[in-house]
């Protein structure tokens, strides 16, 4: 392999995609989400028209600091501020979480706190570490989240696999009573050792599931379809990506031992969908890769839709 090549493979992006502020040394989440300079208060005003008549039964949420619109929400929509999203999240800290990075996506209508939890696991032989997203959004468009993100140590792989029998994705509630948050964080530690002690058996799993090469080419041309009636541009564009996707498959360094196996195949694709240069990198990529990652990403779901098909 050259040594441009391995580059290809060694070279990463952060796994959080270059986005948000790193906060390790932050004691409590009220503290990281200052020094991400995050701790700002949403407020709502009614909405009026050009003429100054007001829209009944609808609000702006703006941000107080610099009256930035974040979403236009029903009079119902609660207002939870970025400090009450996370508080529950303090509970984990003396289980040994740790937090690592904080952000905001689309100017602040959704907001995030990044942490990890303190044990690493050793699945089929290689060490993944579990991530905790926990999510805030101001635009009416969801509720708190957490969000499982492990990642496979020696590439930044992320493996969030849409498990039949434990879930990825889970949302929490918002109180001010402390016996509710204690609660909320034992429930979100439970259910983030539950999900990475299926992951541990779904990774064994994919292991035992073969595949031929030729299944594998496959794969991959369904995974990236060809358009009908496509162009000479497209059909290079799409060329280019299917052997990209083939050479993290075949020759990826971290992968050499691995069988050809469903395991491999799902990091190939996972290497892809997070690691890949996109043809056209667009302003908004870095975030969306990012909701890809916290949400799921619908490649990788798809590419093991089709491994376990083939069981």
């Amino acid at each position: 392999m050259t040594a441009n090549v391995e580059s290809m493979f060694y070279v990463r992006q952060a796994p959080w995609h270059g986005l948000g502020r790193r906060v390790e040394e932050a004691l409590c989440s009220e503290e990281a989400l200052r020094e991400a300079g995050l701790d700002w208060r949403v407020i709502q005003k009614p909405i009026q028209t050009e003429d100054q008549l007001e829209i009944t039964g609808y609000k702006a949420n703006i941000r107080a600091s610099d009256n930035q619109i974040l979403g236009v929400v029903t009079d119902r929509y609660k207002i939870v501020q970025n400090h009450e999203a996370f508080a529950f999240t303090d509970d984990l800290l003396g289980e040994g979480v740790r937090y690592e990075t904080a952000g905001s996506l689309q100017n602040g209508k959704k907001v995030w706190l990044l942490a990890k939890l303190p044990d690493n696991y050793i699945i089929s032989g290689d060490r993944i570490s579990p991530y905790l997203v926990f999510s805030n959004s101001h635009d009416g468009t969801g509720s708190i989240k957490v969000a499982m993100t492990p990642i496979r140590v020696v590439c930044q792989n992320t493996l969030n696999l849409a498990l039949s029998n434990a879930k990825r994705i889970w949302t929490t509630i918002h109180t001010g009573d402390i016996k509710s948050k204690l609660d909320e964080a034992k429930k979100t530690l439970l259910l983030a050792e539950f999900y990475m002690d299926k992951l541990g058996a779904e990774v064994d799993r994919l292991n035992r599931i073969k595949i031929p090469d030729h299944k594998v080419m496959e794969y991959i041309d369904m995974l990236i379809p060809m358009p009908d009636n496509a162009t000479k541009i497209q059909e290079k564009n799409i060329q280019h990506l299917r052997s990209d996707m083939k050479l993290r498959y075949f020759d990826a360094p971290d992968l050499a031992h691995v069988g050809k196996n469903g395991y491999r195949f799902i990091n190939a694709v996972s290497d892809f969908a997070t690691h890949a240069k996109p043809l056209r990198e667009t302003a908004s990529f870095k975030e969306n890769l990012f909701m890809r990652t916290m949400e799921g990403n619908p490649l990788i779901d798809k590419a093991y839709e089709l491994v376990l098909a083939s069981a």
